[in-house]
């Protein structure tokens, strides 16, 4: 159960970070935004961040095997690098609509797979 609920934590966790991170790229189409410098900016951003803590922090001490989880470092951090690329991209085609989804980002992620079955196995 461990597994699973780290991977939920990680996901929502990485929802806020889009959004602290690159949403304030698309946020200036709100009249009340737009209005806002950097340092508004940089405040919202900080306000989004905080609850990406709230989520990431809670997630690696669950999953981290060395406090009962299932999952090494190297796996957690594996695995929240996939999310974190899965996240920003269903947010850049779907929520933001800045780009498209194209064959270099599949190969990408093909990759990006690759790499979890690396550092998930054990030699």
């Amino acid at each position: 159960m461990k597994g699973p609920l780290t991977l939920l934590l990680l996901t929502i966790s990485n929802l806020f970070m889009t959004f602290a991170w690159y949403g304030h790229l698309q946020f200036k189409k709100l009249a009340w935004f737009s209005k806002l410098g950097i340092v508004g900016v940089v405040l919202v951003s900080w306000g989004l961040a905080f609850f990406e803590y709230v989520f990431q922090v809670p997630a690696n001490r669950l999953g981290y095997e060395g406090n009962g989880g299932p999952f090494s470092l190297f796996e957690l951090k594996v695995i929240q690098e996939v999310i974190t690329l899965t996240v920003f991209t269903l947010c850049a085609v779907f929520v933001f609509k800045t780009d498209k989804l194209g064959w270099n980002h599949v190969a990408g992620f093909a990759l990006l797979v690759a790499a979890v079955y690396v550092i998930f196995r054990k030699w």
